[in-house]
């Protein structure tokens, strides 16, 4: 792999992950009615895991109460979303976090993750402008610059991940150096789907501008990640070094 890299679901240098997703070769990205194909899934489970619930609340037997019981502790995909957007906010990226709460944001994904609707790589909810608000490996996302060193002279302002139907990513990593200096790092790859739920993308040459310098540094490198959840907001996905990331919508 190259120098430095970030990917579909993640934001990494040559060094460290970037995570995509694996999807069939043969499945394609088409752009399609983002409600009808990835929102009506989850109204649909939505409404059967209400009736589900009506059937079990009005049952007397014992044993029924009991499964009735652990039902409730359930929480609705929106509710698990903004506990997660509550928890990975003003943390820099995960990196402020203790070992305990990156277990907690972990803990409330894997909940989440279960409302991911089927086939995510042809949701076209995952076309568009994405912050990358969370890594449960910090230094991940944005390679060398992410790092402690790195920290101490390049304060991270924006990072970003566009996906363009049907198969163009670009991450983008806008920093400061020294406080004064502003900077990025940019990467254009092209998206390969695996399977249903993993993808690929393979990068070009990283591209470095500070002040009015501008200039490719590094090769090519590719990264895989698996979407494990998305909607009209948020985007969940695992590298495939087992890097958790959160993407918030633009």
């Amino acid at each position: 792999m190259a120098s430095s890299t970030f990917s579909v679901v993640s934001f990494s240098s040559v060094n460290t992950e970037l995570s995509v997703t694996r999807l069939s070769s043969r499945q394609s990205l088409v752009p399609l009615n983002p409600r009808r194909q990835c929102l009506g899934v989850f109204h649909r489970v939505d409404r059967n895991c209400r009736s589900n619930w009506n059937v079990i609340s009005a049952s007397v037997s014992s044993p029924v109460q009991e499964v009735s019981s652990s039902s409730s502790s359930q929480r609705p995909p929106d509710e698990l979303a903004a506990s997660i957007l509550s928890k990975v906010m003003q943390t820099d990226r995960g990196v402020t976090l203790t070992r305990e709460q990156h277990m907690q944001v972990a803990e409330l994904v894997g909940e989440l993750n279960k409302y991911c609707v089927d086939s995510p790589v042809k949701c076209p909810l995952i076309f568009g402008d994405w912050d990358v608000v969370y890594c449960s490996n910090p230094t991940s996302p944005g390679g060398g610059f992410r790092s402690g060193l790195g920290r101490l002279v390049f304060k991270t302002n924006e990072m970003v991940q566009v996906v363009e139907a049907p198969d163009i990513v670009r991450n983008k990593v806008s920093f400061s150096a020294l406080g004064f200096l502003d900077g990025e790092v940019s990467l254009k790859g092209k998206l390969i789907v695996l399977d249903e739920k993993w993808i690929k993308v393979v990068f070009e040459q990283p591209e470095l501008k500070i002040g009015s310098l501008e200039f490719g540094f590094g090769g090519q490198s590719e990264v895989q990640l698996e979407i494990t959840y998305i909607d009209d907001k948020l985007r969940l996905g695992k590298g495939s070094r087992g890097s958790l990331f959160v993407f918030q919508r633009r």
